[in-house]
């Protein structure tokens, strides 16, 4: 049996503008289980990484706030502990690997500094064992000598070290998840396949669970067991990754896998898009927000929002087209 180790339900997270509230976050829900990869796609502003920045309860307020949701770790409601316990469980028992490695690591700081005081604080190591924990862990990253690389300073490294660095760093205090924000979004893609490959190869050695934010769908077919299609500020469609790439059911989801280049087929002009762009989600009305964009759109899309669909365990559509199908 599979133990769900994180349960999100009804997570809304808004932002107060002088526009208007923004929705960024409106109802997602999800379960990740131990030793899983569950990835998380859609467009720019689709919710992806305030969704996760709100697990890690990083959300700046003012302006943002988590309205109402709850996200259960091992029975504990994440949204419901105070500041020095939120301070406990980031870094070490969820860890973050942040979009940019260069703005995430201190350039005024060695390596040795940043990675030795995260370690101390979380687990409670002197500072020589601390030491050869952060030289441990970017040797099973691949950089080479670590031993003299970590008294370097972050302008030293490449982009792709850096990203090892930061990989290393999320990972020493052993964590239960490692949330993944776009993690090779700035890398070319030789790199990207040694980094996915780092962050497959330690996970599976240290049984932690991991959310993946991307926009690329090769690196979710490739690794994620289930995955998570937004829009809008909320979940569109969910399933394994079989079953979202084989049989995709919401015309979004169809709409980006049509537009990924495939070397298996041999092509047929110019590659696919999704017609006009995402919708501005201040105050955003009760209607499917794909609707403008879609091109099975009826006219209940126009009006209502559609309710949830289960077709079995873990495969939710949200979409009109499949109302009253069994």
């Amino acid at each position: 049996m599979s133990e769900v180790i994180l349960k999100v339900n009804d997570l809304k997270t808004y932002f107060n503008t002088d526009d208007g509230i923004v929705k960024a976050v409106d109802g997602v829900s999800f379960e990740l289980e131990k030793g899983e990869m569950l990835g998380i796609v859609g467009e720019s502003g689709s919710g992806k990484s305030v969704t996760n920045l709100s697990l890690m309860k990083l959300i700046p307020s003012p302006p943002g706030k988590i309205m109402s949701g709850t996200a259960m770790l091992d029975g504990v409601d994440i949204f419901k502990m105070n500041d020095n316990e939120i301070r406990k469980l980031r870094g070490n028992r969820i860890g973050m690997i942040f979009q940019d490695p260069m703005t995430s690591l201190n350039p005024f700081l060695r390596i040795s500094t940043q990675m030795i005081e995260t370690i101390m604080l979380h687990q409670d190591k002197d500072k020589s064992a601390a030491r050869a924990r952060a030289v441990e862990m970017l040797e099973m990253v691949g950089i080479p000598n670590p031993s003299k690389r970590i008294n370097d300073y972050p302008h030293q490294f490449s982009g792709g070290m850096r990203q090892r660095v930061m990989i290393a760093m999320a990972l020493s205090c052993d964590p239960e998840i490692l949330i993944a924000d776009e993690p090779t979004s700035a890398l070319d893609v030789t790199i990207q396949a040694q980094i996915i490959e780092v962050m497959q190869e330690l996970c599976r050695k240290l049984n932690t669970a991991v959310i993946m934010i991307t926009h690329d769908l090769g690196v979710v077919a490739g690794i994620c067991d289930k995955v998570c299609v937004m829009y809008a500020g909320r979940i569109v469609e969910k399933g394994s990754n079989d079953e979202i790439f084989k049989d995709p059911k919401h015309p979004y989801t169809q709409g980006l896998i049509k537009s990924v280049p495939r070397l298996d087929r041999p092509s047929k002009g110019r590659l696919y898009s999704i017609e006009g762009q995402p919708p501005n989600v201040i105050d955003l009305p009760e209607c499917c927000p794909f609707h403008p964009r879609c091109e099975k759109a009826m006219d209940k899309c126009r009006n209502t929002y559609p309710p949830l669909k289960v077709f079995g365990k873990g495969r939710e559509v949200s979409c009109w087209l499949y109302e009253g199908e069994k």
